[in-house]
């Protein structure tokens, strides 16, 4: 699920310098036996809280409980749907038209209406401008100052009236919450101290019931879903810091699921009791420049210059990584949008750079960046030395990097007369770290990491937003901006290719960031307990799929 995300995982062993030690539970305390008919999942997680107006983190642990009114997985595939059964837009592309399901009933047996959906927008948008502005999670305003309306007409109908011509309406993931729980909880509370402790309300298969921070999420199943209560008894989600001991708990039979590295995916593929698969999704695992002038910049003024940035993009070589870290699991990496965006994806071939040590020689050379003294280390334009740090480790809900791919980027920065240490840190660390230096973060150089938008074009473009949390180079484009503004009122497809391709160039030609790949996810589920995951993204990276259908064997 897309903190499954899809796709995205875990710690590395140092390279150069130490890390953070990270928690793993003893998973024997959730050993499985089939016969309890409970599902263990495992994943590279860390949330912090339950409150989906106050966290970024929890997706993995929320998506089960919660429905998008729509969402990614209920536009991709007919048989999976969000608290919405139907919609359709209007001649206009202003007025959008929800059905809910009939009789839908929340967790603790209350109606689940069209009046639930309407409160859970209207709650957002009413924060809007106040000083606690639900801006700070999962559930948050962005989107909804293009919205005029969002009213429910009766229990089966909502309406969404926008101000310009938008797919917001389809493309958010806000999470319904049921207005009974949450209309007395305040805008201060929400984005901060309320906790939303379980167990939880709401409409998906598993309902949270349990949660210890740092090491699992234990749900049971909904016995008001939609479409019948599950086959399996419930769920216990283990959080873990690393692929070993996950691997090592999908091989013992204390986890049914959990993603795996390539060297493991080998490994199960020659298992009888395990199945393995891969898929391309929307991951994208990549190098940062931190580009900010300002409170949090770097140790050199040459982040901050695009032809420095130009420079080492041809010193990258993007085959090398997917072929040697990834072990070919992976697409090559361009540009902001993978190939997994089939709507709005180009190959920028008529831009692209490619690796070529002595051409990113050239490129530094004639930029100023020379090594004036013979050393083999290059100074920058006034003469000085310097050399760049580059963070790395694994955020909450993300992919690891394969530490060949520090090593990689290493040498071959080192062969261009570019010095690099690597510092890695644990999840926590390094989203604080990376945090927008207003908010304490920055004093780095080099970031290697991974990000896995939604397939919209604001989320696929999000890395170069200004002012989005992911954008993590700091970096801000009034050109970019305006393209965005565009995007933001354009629900006609050929006309939003165009100006995504565009935005996607910017960002390619002014190198914030060099994409490296769109990491496949690799995935592996024990087959002597449950059956039913299906043949296609066994678990889905945008919602619970397939844990509204899995059933035990021989039930």
């Amino acid at each position: 699920m897309h903190d499954w995300l899809v796709n995205r995982r875990a710690l590395m062993k140092g390279l150069m310098l130490a890390s953070t030690a990270p928690l793993v539970i003893n998973t024997r305390a959730f050993a499985s036996s089939c016969e309890d008919h409970i599902v263990r999942f495992g994943g590279i997680f860390a949330p912090d809280t339950m409150n989906p107006f106050a966290s970024w983190g929890s997706f993995s642990a929320l998506v089960s409980t919660y429905d998008f009114l729509v969402g990614v997985d209920a536009q991709r595939y007919p048989d999976r749907k969000g608290f919405a059964k139907s919609w359709s837009a209007a001649d206009d592309n202003l007025t959008w038209t929800f059905k809910i399901w009939p009789g839908m009933q929340w967790s603790d047996g209350e109606p689940a209406t069209a009046r639930d959906a309407a409160f859970t927008y209207n709650y957002l948008q009413g924060s809007i401008g106040k000083p606690d502005e639900l801006n700070a999670g999962w559930n948050n305003t962005e989107g909804l100052a293009n919205i005029e309306s969002i009213t429910a007409l009766d229990d089966e109908t909502l309406r969404i009236v926008t101000k310009a011509p938008t797919r917001w309406a389809l493309d958010n993931t806000t999470m319904i919450v049921p207005e009974h729980i949450w209309k007395n909880v305040s805008y201060a509370e929400a984005r901060s101290t309320f906790r939303n402790d379980p167990p939880l309300v709401g409409t998906g298969p598993m309902i949270l019931s349990e949660f210890q921070q740092g090491q699992f999420a234990r749900f049971t199943a909904n016995p008001y879903f939609r479409t019948g209560q599950p086959s399996t008894a419930g769920m216990v989600l283990v959080f873990f810091s690393s692929y070993d001991p996950m691997a090592q708990a999908l091989k013992s039979g204390d986890i049914d699921y959990g993603n795996v590295t390539a060297a493991q995916w080998d490994a199960f593929s020659k298992d009888s009791n395990i199945v393995v698969g891969q898929h391309g999704t929307e991951s994208r695992a990549y190098l940062a420049f931190n580009t900010t002038s300002g409170q949090g910049k770097g140790n050199t003024k040459a982040l901050q210059d695009r032809a420095f940035r130009d420079a080492i993009g041809y010193a990258i070589d993007q085959k090398a990584i997917v072929d040697r870290a990834y072990r070919g699991h992976a697409d090559l990496g361009v540009g902001l949008v993978m190939p997994a965006a089939a709507d709005y994806y180009s190959d920028l071939s008529d831009i692209r750079r490619h690796f070529d040590l002595a051409e990113a020689g050239r490129r530094l050379d004639a930029a100023g960046y020379q090594d004036r003294n013979g050393d083999g280390i290059r100074e920058d334009r006034e003469g000085n030395p310097f050399q760049l740090e580059m963070i790395t480790g694994t955020l909450s809900g993300t992919d690891e990097i394969p530490t060949a791919v520090m090593q990689l980027i290493a040498g071959w920065l080192g062969q261009v007369g570019i010095p690099v240490s690597v510092t890695q840190l644990d999840s926590g660390a390094l989203a604080a770290r990376t945090k927008a230096p207003v908010d304490g973060g920055g004093d780095w150089d080099l970031l290697l990491a991974g990000n896995w938008p939604s397939p919209s074009p604001d989320g696929l473009l999000s890395l170069g937003k200004s002012g989005d949390y992911v954008n993590r180079s700091y970096w801000q484009d009034d050109q970019f901006e305006e393209l965005l503004s565009q995007i933001a009122v354009t629900i006609e497809l050929k006309k939003s290719q165009e100006l995504v391709d565009r935005a996607a160039r910017l960002v390619y030609t002014d190198a914030p960031y060099i994409m490296l790949c769109y990491p496949y996810v690799l995935e592996a589920h024990r087959n002597d307990c449950f059956e039913g995951w299906g043949s296609e993204d066994a678990i889905s990276q945008w919602g619970y799929f397939p844990l509204d259908r899995l059933r035990p064997h021989n039930a």
